[in-house]
């Protein structure tokens, strides 16, 4: 039997569910604009084959890592690395077997849909993973990365990529991304800038961080001039390779627009470590706003991911460092957050600035007004804990009313887990259809325009949303 149901996701009612059929079949088969995420340009760069099927599915995705510490899986067991080297579980096939054995705490989740897409769609397996076929799919899957087929590009072109953008701090190198245009390989990677390790005073190694800034840019980074200018040479040479957009994941949506003397003393009071964290969080905010500047002149599109609360077990981020599946999402204001930013520029209509969101009671009350009166704005999609059918759904339900679609940027797989791409625009789209069969159904929106939407959410609001 299929893993999937191929009428996953639409409306119960006949009808509708007929209708939904139809504008998602309109729409399955067209490219994936996948214009933010996190995959690592080394795969496209070597083209070597993924090691196995635990450096797939498991070890990078903390989807799936967070769900089995939760129920007492310790991550080292799951062959996350440490922090300080230290032993962590060396046998692939191992850490599978505990994936497998857990399987069935998916149930019901975004994750479980993903995986089971990815298995069927991507690996052609038909049975539901446990503990009794956990070796026999292991072989399976593992054989089938041997192939040339199911190499890092080959797996691109067949999932119908167009474009795919990664993500890379300020200070690196982009060698990878050197390598896959020097290739001569078709594929469109592209990668984006973040910032975060200059920007941010309570990042480790801040002041290093900027020290290095400067010698990599050949600016004095210890003044507020040099500083800046070195994010503007930096940002063109992210563009020289594709880069369309900068990205910025703050703990809250707060701007500024501070006069130049404050910003250049608080600069230095970062510099020297000694920041309160009122005076740190002040800081980022006159970055975001700086960064809005700068991109009226590059045009890069600005990315705003505040609300997370990271690395929210010291233990975990201790032993294991950034990223381990304890981020966990915040109360978040946008409406006072942001007025400094939009005094400044927010009326400037050349200017994308994207906000995404960790908490969904902001979608009605601030969000969708602020995008629906600000030229500059644009609400990204469902991101994160809310990228799902029922996150998908509050969003629309929640902000077309007041901002339309066309104040939105279509959608983004934000993954750091390359076989979930397919599955994750897949699930976008059909919740999209499924949404927009509801509006034809109750006279809110004609059918001719329904199959437009469809089209423009898939793949037209992301391309002008990034300038892809």
């Amino acid at each position: 039997m299929p893993l999937t149901d191929p009428d996953r996701l639409f409306p119960v009612e006949p009808g509708l569910r007929g209708l939904a059929r139809d504008l998602y079949g309109s729409v399955r088969d067209m490219p994936i604009v996948s214009p933010h995420g996190h995959c690592d340009p080394r795969w496209f760069a070597e083209n070597e084959r993924f090691p196995n099927p635990a450096e797939l599915f498991v070890i990078p995705d903390h989807y799936v890592f967070r769900m089995l510490v939760s129920q007492g899986v310790a991550l080292s067991d799951l062959g996350v690395p440490r922090v300080d080297g230290g032993a962590t579980e060396a046998d692939p096939r191992a850490i599978w077997r505990q994936f497998a054995e857990n399987y069935h705490l998916f149930r019901g989740t975004p994750s479980s849909m993903w995986l089971d897409h990815s298995f069927e769609h991507v690996f052609g397996l038909d049975e539901v993973l446990s503990a009794a076929n956990a070796d026999a799919i292991y072989d399976f899957i593992d054989a089938k990365l041997g192939q040339d087929d199911f190499r890092p590009r080959a797996l691109f072109e067949r999932f119908g990529i167009e474009v795919l953008a990664t993500t890379e701090g300020a200070l690196d190198d982009l060698k990878w991304h050197q390598m896959i245009r020097e290739s001569g390989w078709g594929g469109r990677v592209v990668t984006t800038y973040r910032p975060d390790a200059v920007v941010d005073p309570e990042f480790e190694g801040f002041a290093a961080n900027v020290e290095a800034f400067g010698a990599v840019t050949g600016e004095n980074t210890a003044t507020w001039d040099g500083y800046l200018n070195a994010h503007r040479i930096r940002r063109l040479f992210f563009k020289t390779f594709g880069a369309t957009a900068s990205d910025h994941g703050h703990a809250t949506a707060r701007t500024e627009n501070l006069p130049k003397a404050e910003a250049s003393a608080l600069f230095q009071k970062a510099l020297k470590g000694d920041c309160t964290p009122e005076e740190a969080d002040a800081f980022r905010g006159q970055m975001l706003t700086e960064m809005a500047r700068m991109s009226l002149d590059d045009k890069l599109t600005l990315q705003i991911h505040p609300g997370s609360r990271r690395n929210h077990s010291a233990g975990v981020y201790a032993m294991h460092g950034r990223d381990k599946g304890f981020d966990i999402p915040g109360r978040t204001d946008y409406v006072g957050a942001l007025k400094p930013l939009l005094d400044a520029v927010g009326m400037e209509p050349k200017l994308k600035v994207i906000l995404f969101t960790l908490d969904e009671t902001t979608y009605g009350r601030e969000l969708a007004p602020l995008a629906g009166a600000y030229p500059c704005l644009r609400l990204g999609p469902p991101w994160w804990f809310f990228d799902s059918y029922e996150g998908i759904r509050k969003f629309r339900e929640a902000t077309t009313e007041t901002c339309g679609f066309y104040n939105t940027a279509g959608f983004n797989d934000d993954t750091r887990a390359f076989c979930s791409i397919p599955a994750r625009h897949d699930v976008a789209r059909r919740s999209d259809c499924a949404y927009l069969a509801g509006l034809v159904g109750t006279g809110r929106l004609r059918e001719s325009e329904a199959y437009e939407v469809a089209a423009d959410l898939t793949y037209n609001l992301a391309k002008d949303a990034y300038g892809l």
